[in-house]
């Protein structure tokens, strides 16, 4: 008896076509689907209080009182003429250039550092993250006292060389160096360990060819380390104006006598959200303008971080002209 065998290819049945839509309308919605969440919370918490406080902004918006009548841009051609504003912006803007480009700065070499084969790699830069998770009013007590007129460190360190002491509370210019000493204290670590993230993924292979080369390690760190660096610096600089323009507790603990939300006695280092707070809650009660004040302080960062965004893609743009030239 022979058997015969069929030699052709077994016919795999064809995929029914609602499956095959099933999987097409997966491919395009789950994306959707997944950040879907980010997005109404977003809404929710974040585009809604932002509408809101426009709305209220517009509006004669008195916390104690029941009526709140439309006033229309009244609460900002008041707060454009307010002596009081101008003065609050000229601290905020001058605590966060004092503050935030040594921050930089130092977190970039401290990230550098930590880059290296150093002993005990882990202990240094879990190290570097203990001045954030540091209570700010610890902090703020601890600065205090180091920046005292008549005992502090700082003044008896100054006599020490023989300079004369320096009114950290009093002096506008002293009490800003003051509060960004104790701002970098705090975020300089914790950009630091960002910067060395973003370090630690550049390939070794474009050292090991620099260094065949011939360059040195600051030829290196400049060459390849910042160029590479950009998009994480960028992001950095961003995440530092957001909470440098924010600057709330550090101001308003550093002067803890007297009403300190007016950032001491003749208003030295009142910040933009101190003055939004004053006027806002008391002694004024004046929601109205206190949000007027929020808005013009949410466009003038969103103004400082594009500025920041031109200025670093500017400077990167150069770096890259200047080495075509020179090749």
């Amino acid at each position: 008896m022979t058997v015969q065998l069929d030699a052709r290819p077994p016919v795999v049945p064809a995929p029914a076509r609602s499956s095959g839509r099933l999987s097409r309308l997966d491919t395009r919605l789950s994306p959707y689907l997944y950040i879907a969440p980010f997005f109404l919370l977003f809404a929710v918490f974040g585009v809604y209080p932002l509408a809101y406080t426009f709305w209220v902004s517009l509006h004669d918006w008195d916390l104690l009182g029941a009526d709140h009548p439309f006033v229309g841009a009244e609460n900002y051609t008041r707060l454009l003429a307010d002596a009081d504003f101008w003065h609050a912006l000229v601290n905020t803007l001058g605590i966060f250039v004092i503050s935030t480009v040594p921050q930089l700065l130092a977190a970039l070499w401290l990230a550098n550092l930590l880059n290296r084969g150093l002993r005990a790699r882990t202990g240094w830069r879990m190290a570097v993250l203990v001045p954030n998770v540091t209570s700010t009013a610890a902090v703020a007590i601890v600065f205090g006292v180091i920046f005292g007129r008549e005992f502090g460190m700082i003044n008896w360190l100054l006599d020490l060389v023989g300079l004369d002491a320096i009114g950290w509370k009093s002096n506008r210019f002293a009490s800003w160096v003051a509060i960004s000493a104790m701002v970098d204290w705090r975020w300089t670590g914790y950009n630091a360990l960002i910067l060395l993230a973003a370090m630690q993924a550049i390939p070794r292979d474009l050292y090991e060819s620099a260094s065949i080369d011939g360059a040195n390690r600051a030829r290196q760190f400049w060459s390849i380390t910042v160029p590479l660096l950009k998009p994480t610096i960028i992001f950095c600089a961003i995440i530092a104006t957001i909470g440098g323009l924010q600057l709330f507790t550090e101001p308003r603990l550093f002067h803890s006598g007297t009403n300190p939300i007016r950032g001491g006695p003749m208003r030295e280092s009142q910040t933009l959200t101190m003055y939004m707070f004053e006027n806002a809650f008391a002694p004024h009660y004046n929601f109205g303008y206190g949000s007027a004040v929020a808005w013009l302080l949410f466009a003038l960062i969103a103004i400082v971080a594009a500025v920041n965004v031109l200025l670093l893609r500017r400077l990167g743009g150069s770096d890259r002209h200047r080495k075509g030239t020179a090749r």
